[in-house]
């Protein structure tokens, strides 16, 4: 039986082509994942955005936040135990940057009239805020999200805020979120405490929870990163007086303050 033949290093099998072409060229440094594509990242990395993020206000919070700020062409979940823990306080410095920026800030289904009073003190425009209402159904069976879907996918709107039907099924937010890839701008959905035990189609989902008159604890449940194992806690902007700010340190639980009261601006029934 014949020897086995010795092995041929790559080296040995390249000289020739060595001697024909000279020295061959280096090899290019490899790549690290993350600089790839902005949706790849490492576990101990927060994700990046393709699109320029916008600034929330609260250092602390872009910080933890991928991309620096509230994401644009995806949704961001708020999870509430109760409407007026102050997200509309956390959320004003974005919407008023949308707006100066030209761009029109829609609010779906709040749950009590809005305080025009409260929203000016915080910097939003109540004349270039338009509200719309869709749990005045005239015609019965009539789909309440489908003018929110259609606002996303229009992509002429600049910032989206609405308050979503309790226990809502997985297959319309997902449906929501895919409207969401077409709006240049954050979109926020808000919704029950307890749907937190099921997943999300939203990249970005952050509980929120009432901290003092003027404070709010800020848990992010899920983000393109790592887990953030402790709460966030924000110093919101003031809307209260002196008075009914003592009587919100006294009181408990605190009462609802005027600006997260929710605006005595143009409503619009859809059916």
């Amino acid at each position: 039986m014949d020897a086995m033949p010795p092995a041929v290093s790559s080296m040995e099998l390249a000289a020739p082509a060595i001697q024909a072409f000279g020295e061959l060229p280096p090899c290019p440094p490899r790549r690290a994942p993350e600089t790839l594509h902005p949706a790849l990242w490492l576990g101990h990395q927060l994700g990046r955005q393709a699109e320029q993020a916008v600034p929330s206000g609260f250092a602390a919070l872009d910080a933890q936040l991928p991309g620096g700020g509230w994401p644009r062409r995806v949704l961001t979940e708020l999870l509430l135990p109760h409407p007026g823990v102050g997200e509309i306080r956390l959320l004003s410095a974005c919407l008023a940057a949308t707006q100066r920026a030209g761009r029109l800030v829609m609010v779906f289904d709040p749950p009590e009239d809005l305080s025009a009073w409260a929203l000016a003190q915080l910097g939003i425009d109540v004349a270039q805020l338009l509200v719309i209402n869709t749990r005045c159904k005239v015609v019965a069976g009539a789909d309440s999200l489908w003018a929110l879907e259609q606002a996303l996918k229009s992509g002429h709107v600049g910032a989206v805020l609405a308050w979503l039907p309790p226990r809502l099924r997985a297959e319309r937010l997902r449906r929501l979120q895919l409207a969401a890839q077409a709006h240049d701008g954050p979109a926020f959905v808000l919704r029950e405490l307890a749907a937190q035990q099921r997943p999300t189609a939203a990249p970005l989902r952050l509980a929120l929870r009432a901290d003092g008159a003027d404070g709010l604890s800020v848990r992010l449940l899920k983000r393109r990163g790592p887990p953030l194992d402790a709460p966030l806690r924000l110093a919101l902007p003031p809307v209260l007086s002196a008075a009914a700010h003592r009587r919100a340190q006294v009181l408990e639980p605190a009462p609802l303050s005027a600006a997260d009261a929710l605006p005595a601006a143009t409503f619009v029934n859809l059916a």
